[in-house]
């Protein structure tokens, strides 16, 4: 039987990409793509999927979100994050919501492909180095995107989500998503 797999990033080029070097597998399906989570809610509610990778940073809620609310209304889709953070915070919290495993977006295909054969027999697959494993997480600074820099500069200036959504251009759901991002992170 053929894995199933469901592609989520905000990302069109990525998606693309990942589909090619999935679709070199003959054991793997793809069966849809989506660039934010609402799409992809409403994609799984249609569609049979095995696997959804998601991506941690999409517009409207954060990966993270999406993997609890997959997992809680679709408990038998595993969850495979796709980042580029190698940081403990979001592999704890995707974990907490129900992920089965943490995959790094400089994966190389053979481990994509182990990735998804250890998921689907029920098996959790990581590739994230801790080689700070026992540093303290307060000794290293978080990474903060541009866009999550802007926000904090502007939350820094006690404006509100609507505000910082209209000087930015931005939804105030992209705002919310940044705001919780900030969060997890600081």
């Amino acid at each position: 039987m053929k894995h199933r797999i469901f592609i989520v990033d905000d990302h069109p080029m990525v998606i693309e990409g990942f589909k090619a070097l999935l679709s070199q597998n003959d054991e793997i399906t793809i069966v849809g793509s989506a660039e934010n989570a609402f799409e992809a809610i409403d994609f799984i509610k249609k569609n049979d999927v095995d696997i959804a990778f998601l991506d941690i940073n999409l517009p409207d809620i954060s990966g993270i979100e999406l993997c609890k609310k997959i997992k809680t209304e679709f408990p038998t889709i595993q969850c495979l994050a796709l980042s580029t953070f190698n940081d403990r915070s979001y592999v704890s919290k995707m974990i907490e919501n129900g992920a089965s495993g943490y995959l790094l977006k400089n994966s190389c295909k053979e481990e994509i492909f182990k990735a998804i054969e250890e998921v689907s027999k029920g098996n959790m697959f990581f590739n994230v180095d801790y080689q700070k494993q026992n540093a303290s997480k307060y000794d290293q600074a978080p990474i903060i995107t541009r866009r999550e820099k802007e926000v904090l500069i502007e939350i820094a200036e006690g404006l509100t989500n609507q505000q910082i959504a209209d000087k930015l251009f931005i939804s105030i759901t992209t705002v919310s998503s940044h705001r919780q991002n900030l969060m997890l992170k600081l």
